[in-house]
């Protein structure tokens, strides 16, 4: 589920699957794909921010969530990407707790983005087997440096707000009480000026890297096709269910 709502010219995006860290399944991935071409449409819409419900901002992936066979999906989560990266008005991101795999890869597609100051974010590609997405590969390098954008995909470790704004990951940190607020007033103020002049800044900022950000998602998911169900992607959930620690000795 995705709650929507618009407050004066704000669209706020809520992921709530609380039980599961408002993780992602296919469904999930294609509801957001529709919210973002309906707020793209929607001219009652000037900014749009994303946040989670409950203690998490998003888990990533739910791997208990597989397309049944009978569904055909529009985006999937390629088509998701692909929809965020063109995405024509400013998306602000709202960290509000825990996020891991697409819960912080989307940081590097977002215009803006804020964490509370218990939020964490991980990317544990490289502990499952597998490698990086959301066109990470192009945006982290971008954002943070080649050198962090490197220790955070490859190391699959948690990151704290702090290290994440320090990283350049994210623009400021909020405290928790209030944050979701602090967050809605700045995109409340961005939401009063011209829509012209935000669809044209946006635009120009982003020209020179769109297509850029388009091919490495496609690198990307070759090369999530390549390594998912391999060794290493196999003893990872494996260990996972036995609540062991992976051996990836020869791998």
């Amino acid at each position: 589920m995705i709650q929507s709502d618009l407050v004066d010219g704000v669209r706020l995006l809520t992921l709530d699957r609380r039980d599961v860290l408002n993780a992602f399944n296919t469904d999930q991935f294609e509801l957001m794909a529709e919210r973002m071409i309906e707020a793209q449409d929607d001219r009652d819409t000037k900014v749009v921010v994303l946040t989670g419900a409950g203690r998490a901002f998003s888990a990533g992936a739910d791997l208990s969530g597989r397309p049944l066979p009978e569904r055909t999906y529009r985006y999937g989560f390629r088509g998701l990407v692909d929809v965020v990266i063109d995405f024509p008005k400013p998306l602000i991101l709202a960290i509000n707790g825990v996020g891991a795999g697409w819960g912080a890869t989307v940081v590097g597609l977002a215009d803006v983005a804020f964490m509370a100051e218990s939020a964490r974010l991980r990317c544990p590609f490289s502990a499952l087997g597998l490698t990086a997405e959301g066109a990470s590969t192009y945006t982290f390098p971008r954002i943070m440096g080649p050198q962090a954008a490197a220790r955070f995909l490859l190391g699959a470790e948690w990151w704290s707000a702090e290290q994440c704004k320090a990283d350049r990951l994210v623009l400021d940190v909020f405290p928790d009480d209030g944050f979701l607020e602090r967050v809605m007033d700045w995109a409340r103020g961005l939401a009063k000026l011209p829509e012209a002049s935000l669809l044209e800044t946006k635009a120009l900022l982003l020209a020179p890297h769109r297509d850029a950000m388009h091919r490495a998602n496609e690198r990307e998911n070759a090369a999530l096709g390549r390594l998912s169900g391999g060794p290493a992607n196999r003893e990872a959930v494996t260990a996972f269910r036995e609540r062991r620690p992976a051996d990836f000795t020869g791998m």
